[in-house]
């Protein structure tokens, strides 16, 4: 059975896509939401080195993809 995947905090796909667009909670809930999937490189990239790049192409992988990617 396919797993259905969901993006921040488990949260459906129009909540996450208003709160993707949001800069501070799109930092916040990226950052959250790596480290619960226990991807703390990926945490600490958005924490410290680029969160506003990754920030765009969040929403971008949302409006294009349906989903948030999970490279970073």
């Amino acid at each position: 059975m396919a797993e259905n995947k969901k993006d921040y905090l488990g949260l459906d796909k129009l909540p996450s896509l208003i709160l993707a667009i949001i800069p501070i909670t799109s930092f916040v809930l990226g950052v959250a939401t790596r480290f619960l999937e226990k991807h703390y490189i990926a945490a600490l990239i958005r924490l410290f080195v680029g969160w506003n790049i990754i920030w765009i192409l969040d929403i971008i992988s949302m409006v294009r993809n349906q989903k948030i990617i999970r490279i970073l």
